[in-house]
C-alpha cells in the first residue's frame, strides 16, 4: 500500500533580531565650502553595503547619508548645501542564522540631531534601528489518497489552505519629467529636495501585477539671476506601471511591500535651453509575497480490514487566510516652535513609526508616533528657513476577528493625508490620517501522516474480538472509532444498522458484525 502525497508550499521568518546604536562623529567643511553661520534644515539616509552572516550573527556594513543647509554669512552666497556619510559596521547576533543564508536588513534612522561646534565643524548624531531576518521556503507533504490491494478504511479532513505561490524581490523604475510654471524663474541650483510615494497600489491579474499611485516632490532652489533669489516648488504627479509575474493570475492574495531606493534628481533644458525642468528617475524595491487559497482533502487516519495498518505521524503547522484587513486613524495635534517666528510654511512631511503591537480580543492594538517635519520661512536675513520636528503619538486597534496571538501578522503603516496650517506665528496644527494593512494567517495545526506500516492480524488479538456484538454507544464515540475498534468498515455498520447520519447519540445500540 503506497501513500500518495501532495506538497503544500509554505513560507515563514526562520529567524529575526532588532538592534540599536548611536552613530556620532564630528565632520569638518570641506575648504570650498564657506563657514556656517547658522544651521537651516537637515536630513539623513541610511544605506545598507554589505550583509555578511557568519554562525548566529550578521555582520552589516553601511553608511549613513546626511544633507545640511545651511545659512553663511559670506559674500556671494547665502544657503550652502552640505552632504556627507558616515560609514558603520555593526553587528547582529541573530540565532539560528548560518553563512549560506540568505538575510535581509532593514535600517531605519530614529533621530538625527546636527549641531555647529564651531563654525568650520559639525557634530552628527543618530540612532540607528535594524531589522535582521532570515525567510525560509519549505515543503509538508499531506497524504490525499491510498493506493493498493489492500482493505482500508480512511477518513479525509478537509483543510482550508493558503500556500505561497510566489516569493521574489523585483524592482520598478520611474523616470519622469516635471516642467516648472511660467512665473517661476529659470533655475541655477537646488538646495534641497524631498521626494515621497503615496496610495501606492498593486493588483494581481494574469501574469502581471499593476502599480500606480503618486509621486510627491518638494524643491527649494536657487532662481537664475544676479540676486539669485530663492523659490519653492511642490507637485504631486500619477504614476501608473506594470511588472511582469509569471504564475500569478486573478483572484490569488497578495502581500507586496515597496520601499523607495535609488532617487536622482536632475535639472534639464527646456526647447529654449533654459534649465527649466526636473528630471525624476526612482527605483522601488519591492518584496512580492502572493498566496493561492485553497480546500485540501487530507487523509488524518487509516485502519485496516484485512490487515494490521500502522501510522507514523508529526507535527505540522499549516495555515490558512484569517484576514486581509485595513484600518485608519485620525491624528491631530498643535506644534509650538520654541524661540522663532514662522512667517510661511513651506513643506510638511511625515513618516509613521510602529513602536509596538500586541494582539487584544478580536484585533491587533498598535501604539507608535507620527513623526512629523515641517519646514517654514522665517523672515530673518541670517536665518531665512527653518525647520521643525514634532512626534504625535497615537493608538489604534486594527480589528481582526478570532485574531490569537501566534497568528500575528505584519503591519504596515503609512501617512494617507497629512495637513500643516498656522494658527500664528509660533504654533501650528497638524491634521493626519494614518492607515494600517495586514494579511493575517491562521495557525492550522495538524497531525500528517508519513509512513503507513501493513502487517498480518494479530491472530490473538482477532480472536478475542466477538464475531457479533451489540454495541452501546459512549460519550465521544463515532463510527470511525468504532469500525476501527474492531476492524469493520464503517459504511458496514451504517449499512447493517439502517443509518441515515453518522450523527450518534448516548446509548443507542448498534449492530456491529466482524467480517460483514
Amino acid at each position: 500500500m503506497e501513500l500518495l502525497k501532495r506538497n503544500i508550499h509554505m513560507d515563514r521568518i526562520r529567524c529575526q533580531a532588532v538592534t540599536q546604536f548611536t552613530l556620532e562623529d564630528d565632520v569638518n567643511l570641506p575648504e570650498n565650502k564657506p563657514d556656517v553661520s547658522t544651521l537651516n534644515l537637515e536630513k539623513g539616509e541610511l544605506i545598507i553595503d554589505e550583509i555578511k552572516p557568519a554562525v548566529d550573527s550578521v555582520m552589516v556594513r553601511g553608511r549613513l547619508g546626511f544633507v545640511v543647509l545651511y545659512h553663511t554669512m559670506e559674500e556671494g552666497s547665502n544657503l550652502i548645501l552640505l552632504e556627507g556619510k558616515l560609514p558603520f559596521e555593526e553587528k547582529i547576533n541573530l540565532q539560528g542564522v548560518v553563512p549560506s543564508d540568505t538575510v535581509t536588513v532593514e535600517g531605519d534612522v530614529e533621530d538625527l540631531t546636527i549641531s555647529m561646534i564651531n563654525s568650520r565643524k559639525l557634530n552628527i548624531q543618530s540612532l540607528i534601528t535594524m531589522t535582521a531576518q532570515v525567510d525560509e521556503l519549505y515543503d509538508e507533504e499531506a497524504p490525499v489518497a491510498v493506493h493498493g490491494d489492500e482493505m482500508v478504511e480512511y477518513r479525509r479532513m478537509p483543510v482550508d489552505l493558503a500556500q505561497i505561490a510566489i516569493c521574489k524581490n523585483d524592482i520598478f523604475r520611474l523616470k519622469e519629467e516635471v516642467v516648472l510654471p511660467s512665473n517661476y524663474p529659470n533655475i541655477f541650483q537646488i538646495l534641497w529636495s524631498n521626494l515621497s510615494l503615496g496610495d501606492v497600489e498593486f493588483k494581481v491579474m494574469e501574469e502581471k501585477i499593476t502599480i500606480s499611485g503618486d509621486i510627491h516632490l518638494f524643491i527649494l532652489y536657487e532662481g537664475e539671476g544676479e540676486d539669485h533669489p530663492c523659490r519653492s516648488f511642490e507637485t504631486t504627479l500619477p504614476f501608473s506601471g506594470v511588472l511582469e509575474c509569471h504564475g500569478c493570475r486573478e483572484g490569488m492574495l497578495p502581500d507586496i511591500r515597496y520601499h523607495l531606493g535609488q532617487q536622482e534628481l536632475s535639472i534639464r533644458p527646456d526647447f529654449d535651453g533654459e534649465e527649466r525642468n526636473i528630471g525624476l528617475e526612482l527605483v522601488l524595491d519591492i518584496a512580492i509575497r502572493i498566496y493561492e487559497e485553497e480546500r485540501l482533502e487530507i487523509i488524518s487516519d487509516i485502519y485496516g480490514v484485512s490487515r494490521e495498518i500502522s501510522t507514523t505521524t508529526h507535527s505540522a503547522q499549516l495555515r490558512r487566510l484569517l484576514s486581509k484587513v485595513t484600518g485608519k486613524t485620525k491624528v491631530t495635534d498643535h506644534i509650538r516652535v520654541a524661540g522663532g517666528t514662522v512667517l510661511q510654511l513651506l513643506h510638511s512631511e511625515a513618516t509613521v513609526a510602529l513602536e509596538q503591537q500586541s494582539t487584544v480580543e478580536n484585533g491587533i492594538s498598535l501604539q507608535g508616533s507620527l513623526q512629523v517635519k515641517v519646514m517654514y520661512i522665517t523672515g530673518e536675513d541670517e536665518s531665512p528657513y527653518g525647520c521643525t520636528q514634532a512626534q504625535i503619538p497615537y493608538q489604534y486597534t486594527l480589528e481582526v476577528p478570532d485574531i490569537a496571538p501566534e497568528d500575528m501578522g505584519k503591519v504596515h503603516a503609512e501617512v494617507e493625508q497629512l495637513q500643516v496650517t498656522m494658527l500664528d506665528g509660533e504654533e501650528m496644527d497638524v491634521k493626519a490620517v494614518i492607515c494600517f494593512s495586514t494579511v493575517v494567517f491562521k495557525n492550522v495545526p495538524v497531525e500528517l501522516i508519513g509512513q503507513v506500516t501493513v502487517s498480518e492480524l494479530d491472530s490473538s488479538k482477532m480472536s478475542s474480538l466477538p464475531g457479533m456484538v451489540v454495541y452501546m454507544v459512549k460519550e465521544g464515540d463515532n463510527l470511525w472509532n468504532i469500525g476501527k475498534k474492531y476492524y469493520v468498515p464503517v459504511e458496514a455498520i451504517r449499512a447493517l444498522n439502517d443509518l441515515d447520519s453518522d450523527d450518534l447519540k448516548v446509548g443507542q445500540k448498534l449492530l456491529v458484525v466482524k467480517g460483514s
